[in-house]
C-alpha cells in the first residue's frame, strides 16, 4: 500500500502536517493515577502509537466535577499538566502529532468523584448502572444556570490553555457520545425555554461557544471537535434533533476550525433521519473542511472512502489497542492482532 492515500502525508489546515492519514481515535482507558494524572506507563503507550499521522488522546477531565468513571486523566492541575507533558515530550520525540480531548461528562457525573450533584442542561437524568462502576447508579442531574454555563465555558478555555502548555499541537472539544457538549445539541436532554434551548440555533449556541472560547484561548486551527449527530450512545433521538446539527456546521464553516470528527461505533450504519446516509455523509455534505470518519474501520475501507472523498482522515480506536504498530503493519500489508476485551485491563 505505498501508494495509498491512507499512508499519504496530509496538512490540516493552519499548516500542520501529518505523516499519514491515520488517526489514533480517543479511547478512554481508565488508567490515571489518585491525581488523575496520566500514569508513568502512559508514556509508552503513546509512544509506541506515534507512528500515527494524530493521535487524539482518551478523554481528558476539564474539572474535578466533570468526572463520570474511574481513574480517567484530566487537565486542570499542575500535576496533570506535568504528567501530560511527559506523554507528549514522548510523542513529538517520535516524530508525532498529538492533540488533547476535553470532556465534560454533564449528566452522567457523579457525586461518588466529584462530591457534588452532577449538572445537565436540563434534569433529565440517565438510567442505569454505570459501565465502568456497576455499583453506582446515575444520579437525578440539576439544571445548569447562567452562572454554571459562564463558568463551564471558562474551565474548557482554561484546560485548552493547559493542554497548550504541556505541549500539545491542539485540542479536540469532546461534542459527542451523550457527554455535556452533545447533552446541550439533542433535546432529549435540551428542555430549557432560555437562549440555550428550544430552537436548533439556541441548542447549538453553547457548543458555538465553547469552540469560540476555544479558539480565542490557543489560536486559530488548532481546535476540533468530535460529534455524533445519530444519537446512538447515551441519548436517545427525537425528531427534529439534526436541524441543531444542520446549523452548528454551518456555522463551524465560518470558523477557523482543525476538522470535525465523527464519531461512531459502527461508522457504516446508516440513518434515516441523516438523510438515509453515514454520519459522515452528513457532515461532509454540511461541513467543507477537514473531516475524520471513526468507527469500524479497516485499511481497505478508509482507502475506499478516502479515495471517494468522504473523509480526509480515518480514525481507528480498538485496532490500535491491539496492535501498537498499526501504521507499520498497514504498510507492509501484514495481518493485524485482533482487539480482545482483556486488552483493555493492559496499558501496553
Amino acid at each position: 500500500m505505498d501508494e495509498s492515500i491512507l499512508l499519504s502525508k496530509y496538512e490540516l489546515p493552519g499548516g500542520l502536517v501529518l505523516n499519514n492519514r491515520i488517526v489514533m481515535a480517543p479511547m478512554t482507558r481508565c488508567f490515571a493515577d489518585a491525581d488523575l494524572a496520566p500514569i508513568p506507563a502512559s508514556v509508552d503507550y503513546y509512544r509506541a502509537r506515534a507512528d500515527a499521522g494524530l493521535i487524539i488522546t482518551e478523554a481528558t477531565l476539564i474539572a474535578p466535577e466533570a468526572q463520570g468513571y474511574p481513574g480517567t486523566p484530566g487537565i486542570y492541575s499542575d500535576v496533570q499538566i506535568k504528567a501530560w507533558k511527559r506523554v507528549v515530550d514522548a510523542v513529538l520525540e517520535a516524530g508525532g502529532r498529538i492533540f488533547c480531548q476535553l470532556w465534560h461528562t454533564g449528566r452522567l457525573a457523579h457525586s461518588h468523584y466529584t462530591g457534588t450533584r452532577p449538572m445537565a442542561p436540563s434534569a433529565v437524568a440517565m438510567e442505569g448502572s454505570l459501565p465502568r462502576a456497576r455499583d453506582l447508579y446515575y444520579e437525578d442531574p440539576r439544571a445548569m444556570d447562567a452562572e454554571d454555563i459562564a463558568r463551564v465555558q471558562i474551565q474548557y478555555a482554561e484546560a485548552a490553555q493547559n493542554a497548550m502548555a504541556a505541549g500539545f499541537d491542539g485540542v479536540e472539544l469532546h461534542g459527542a457520545n451523550g457527554y455535556l457538549v452533545d447533552q446541550f445539541l439533542h433535546q432529549q436532554t435540551n428542555r430549557r425555554s432560555d437562549e440555550y434551548g428550544g430552537t436548533p440555533e439556541n441548542r447549538a449556541r453553547f457548543a458555538l461557544e465553547v469552540v469560540d472560547r476555544l479558539v480565542s484561548a490557543i489560536g486559530p486551527y488548532r481546535v476540533g471537535i468530535r460529534l455524533s449527530p445519530q444519537a446512538y450512545v447515551n441519548l436517545e433521538y427525537v425528531a427534529g434533533d439534526e436541524a441543531a446539527f444542520d446549523y452548528l456546521l454551518e456555522a463551524l464553516n465560518r470558523r477557523p476550525m482543525a476538522y470535525v470528527h465523527v464519531a461512531a461505533f459502527d461508522g457504516s450504519q446508516h440513518y434515516d433521519y441523516l438523510g438515509g446516509g453515514r454520519p459522515v455523509d452528513y457532515v461532509r455534505k454540511r461541513y467543507a473542511g477537514t473531516v475524520i470518519g471513526c468507527g469500524g474501520y479497516t485499511a481497505e475501507t478508509a482507502e475506499s472512502d478516502l479515495r471517494q472523498r468522504h473523509i480526509d482522515l480515518t480514525a481507528f480506536g480498538r485496532s490500535f489497542i491491539a496492535n501498537p504498530d498499526l501504521v507499520g503493519r498497514i504498510r507492509s500489508g501484514s495481518s493485524l492482532s485482533p482487539y480482545e476485551e482483556k486488552l483493555l485491563t493492559r496499558l501496553t
